[in-house]
């Protein structure tokens, strides 16, 4: 995606948000920037996806999130074709229910990523963002995506399901066809082979319970009812995209914009003090989630705009994100930017559950590039997704030096 806008939007752009070329090789923010000002809550006509409402300034998106009794999250959070039916993780993944079962499968894994918890993996986390970037410096050159910013998250969340060691190349590679293929066809066959790991994954786990996350849901109980198998399934499934794909995209995101920023990079490195609000900017300026969908339970009316009772309604966390009424020069990349109260991890009762272990895993992976005095330079052009769902760099060739 662009990372800043090219020209001002005084005049009315075409409208067409969900073009995944758009997020590849045009600019979304002037399609954005002149919706905040101009229709908040905007209907987008359907094309091969049906039609939705549009919420793209910050306190539109920030309330939607808010109120989870009218924007329902158990009908699907992403578009898709009405050819494809119903999202078959509705109302059964921690992502896709609403109270009160959200609130019941959260609390099986909220303990997991607790501060408390994260902290005392942090040396473990410390340890493999070590790894991956000195073996990345040996090569010299590498695509900062793959190479780095996706086997750090990658690795510690495997480690927390309980996924063996041995076995972690192979989920690398499956999740790598699975959200990076760009032929449909691998990343379906992909993504069916995960689910199966997982079901042999989880029939260990019920039989051979350890101290991981797997084996918190394969042998949980709601209501006094398991979890059935399907569940514990899809789940793990979440849990691993979830732990893996915002983070690695969020990490690379957040290296282009420090070569494209150097100054930033080099205060960061005369103050590494800086590292924690320098995260929160490459979370905002990321903003790595394109678009949520909520469904409306109930019509309600925002601005003027009536929505109606079963409506799709979409949330576009990066317009939220560069919203001049919260962010004063918003398109800036700031790593000193105070406060920062950016949605990029989601807001209320689906507030990231990993946010905090995702925070560390970009603090680490930096303060790695800093510690072991490493210049990271462009080896290439960077590629960027085409894609409605997430944004960000697909390749990032650079190089690597020691100084």
């Amino acid at each position: 995606m662009a990372t800043e806008p090219i020209r001002p939007a005084e005049q009315q752009p075409q409208i067409n948000l969900v073009d995944p070329d758009l997020y590849a090789t045009g600019d979304p923010f002037i399609q954005w920037r002149w919706l905040r000002a101009h229709a908040p809550v905007y209907w987008h006509e359907p094309t091969d996806l049906p039609g939705f409402w549009a919420l793209t300034t910050y306190d539109d998106v920030r309330t939607a999130y808010r109120d989870a009794t009218t924007f329902s999250s158990a009908q699907g959070i992403l578009l898709r074709p009405d050819s494809h039916g119903a999202d078959p993780g509705g109302g059964r993944t921690l992502a896709l229910t609403d109270p009160p079962r959200h609130k019941q499968l959260r609390g099986l894994v909220d303990e997991w990523f607790s501060v408390r918890s994260v902290r005392a993996i942090e040396k473990d986390i410390q340890e493999v963002a070590h790894r991956v970037v000195g073996e990345a410096l040996e090569r010299g050159t590498c695509d900062f995506v793959t190479d780095i910013a996706a086997r750090v998250p990658l690795y510690v969340i495997c480690k927390m399901m309980g996924i063996p060691s041995a076995d972690w190349e192979r989920l690398f590679t499956l999740t790598s066809d699975a959200f990076g293929a760009s032929d449909p066809l691998t990343q379906r066959l992909a993504h069916l082979d995960i689910l199966g790991y997982f079901d042999a994954l989880r029939a260990d786990k019920a039989k051979n319970p350890t101290d991981d996350l797997v084996s918190v849901l394969a042998t949980a109980e709601i209501d006094g009812e398991p979890l059935t198998p399907d569940d514990v399934i899809l789940n793990c499934d979440n849990l691993l995209v979830g732990g893996t794909e915002n983070t690695r995209i969020a990490a690379s995101g957040g290296m282009l914009a420090f070569l494209h920023h150097p100054g930033q990079w080099h205060a960061l490195r005369d103050d590494p003090a800086l590292l924690p609000s320098a995260v929160e900017e490459v979370l905002r300026w990321t903003s790595t989630a394109t678009h949520i969908m909520r469904t409306a339970t109930r019509s309600v009316e925002i601005h003027g705009r009536h929505i109606a009772a079963n409506d799709r309604v979409t949330l576009w966390l990066p317009s939220a994100n560069r919203d001049k009424s919260v962010f004063p020069d918003p398109d800036r990349f700031d790593i000193r930017r105070s406060p920062n109260r950016h949605l990029a991890l989601g807001f209320g009762e689906h507030f990231c559950v990993g946010s905090m272990l995702a925070r560390v895993e970009l603090r680490h992976l930096y303060n790695e590039l800093l510690a072991q005095s490493i210049n990271v330079e462009l080896d290439g052009e960077p590629t960027l997704l085409s894609s409605i769902v997430v944004n960000g760099p697909e390749q990032l060739p650079v190089s690597l030096t020691s100084t």
